[in-house]
């Protein structure tokens, strides 16, 4: 990712609550008023082909001193095979319910850190659920189905978005401080660039975040091991 400004520093503003995109439409958490910093994201793509999930990027504000954000209760629908949404952003200690409306079993897992966890087997129309309690990025699986993946990124800092279907995004009610920016996304490497807080809203030059080296690569299932050959051609 590349900043397109004149310098080399970036002043940034607010006080108290986050506005994240959803569908294309902003959608604000936390409290009310504070200043606005306002952006867009772009991703380069091979051959400079347009990126149609910039939605699916995330950013926030990292300082020693944030506030913690409120845990909150959320779901993640398994439909059609998918995750649905395929990135969410929670506060540490949020809980997500992973429900399935597929007429087939699904078995919801993470094997790595920071939130290791199994929910085992289950079929339509149920539900399970669990609480992140440590932050930091987690990349959920199914067991049955190599294909399904979702990211989670579970944040200490209340001050995040996630863009807009145009890659436009604001972040509300920031304090004045030292902060660092975070950007990631799930085909680019994560990006982070020191920023200032200072006393009146701004508008952020592009981010840029870079996909041109992305390569989809197979994952292993609960167990360590390869999903079996026939797994991308299962009968359900």
């Amino acid at each position: 990712m590349r900043w397109l400004s004149r310098s080399g520093a970036m002043t940034l503003l607010g006080a108290g609550c986050v506005a994240v995109w959803q569908n294309g439409e902003a959608q604000s958490r936390g409290g009310g008023g504070g200043a606005r910093i306002a952006g867009r994201v772009t991703i380069l793509e091979k051959k400079n082909k347009p990126a149609s999930d910039l939605g699916a990027a995330v950013l926030y504000l990292e300082a020693g001193a944030a506030p913690a954000a409120r845990p909150t209760t959320v779901e993640i629908a398994m439909d059609d095979k998918d995750f649905v949404p395929r990135v969410l952003v929670v506060p540490v200690g949020s809980k997500i319910r992973f429900a399935n409306h597929d007429p087939f079993d699904h078995n919801v897992f993470s094997a790595g850190e920071p939130n290791p966890f199994d929910l085992g087997q289950y079929g339509r129309g149920e539900a399970k659920g669990f609480t992140f309690t440590s932050p930091g990025l987690v990349r959920i699986f199914c067991n049955i189905h190599p294909r399904m993946v979702a990211f989670v990124q579970v944040l200490a800092s209340p001050y995040y978005a996630q863009p807009a279907a145009d890659g436009s995004f604001a972040i509300d009610g920031v304090p004045p401080g030292q902060y660092t920016l975070h950007a990631w996304h799930e085909r680019s490497p994560e990006v982070t660039e020191p920023v200032t807080v200072g006393a009146a809203g701004t508008t952020l030059p592009d981010i840029q975040l870079d996909a041109r080296g992305f390569r989809w690569k197979p994952h292993k299932n609960k167990y360590g091991q390869d999903y079996p050959t026939s797994a991308g051609v299962e009968r359900y």
